[in-house]
């Protein structure tokens, strides 16, 4: 895929994903706790890890997408910056969560040398009109060297 120009990039703050609602089963936490290596949480309560991936699918999105929005020159141009999780209301099994989600910024950047456009998402989980929880994820689109540009 071609390097998005400085505009391109800019054109892409605010883009809202489609949204949508997202169920928690028992079985996906049981799996995600055990991943962690913790013991399942009391009471229907699930795992936070469950923030890394509700939030994308409740939006009606992807990582694909997400990709393809930002122009990622491949799967391994991909580097994290940061997970953000503000969580107000503990997560619940076997609810139905409200979910949207948006571009938030996205900048071209050069440090030491190196080339990236930071692109950053946000998410947001509501159960019944109440904010549960959001996820802000920042990630850099690797582009090169700054003496390739």
């Amino acid at each position: 895929m071609e390097t998005p120009t400085e505009e391109t990039l800019k054109e892409i703050i605010g883009h809202q994903f489609p949204g949508g609602e997202y169920i928690i089963a028992h079985w996906e936490n049981f799996l995600l706790t055990e991943c962690t290596g913790s013991e399942l949480l009391p009471n229907g309560l699930a795992h936070p890890v469950a923030l890394f991936h509700v939030p994308i699918l409740g939006a009606g999105t992807s990582i694909g997408e997400m990709f393809e929005l930002g122009h990622a020159n491949s799967p391994f141009s991909i580097g994290i910056e940061s997970y953000e999780w503000e969580i107000h209301q503990p997560l619940l099994e076997e609810v139905s969560y409200k979910i949207s989600g948006k571009i938030e910024g996205a900048e071209r950047k050069t440090e030491e040398g190196r080339v990236f456009d930071r692109i950053q998402f946000r998410f947001d989980l509501a159960l019944e009109g109440s904010f549960v929880a959001s996820s802000t994820i920042i990630w850099h689109y690797n582009r090169g060297r700054s003496d390739e540009h």
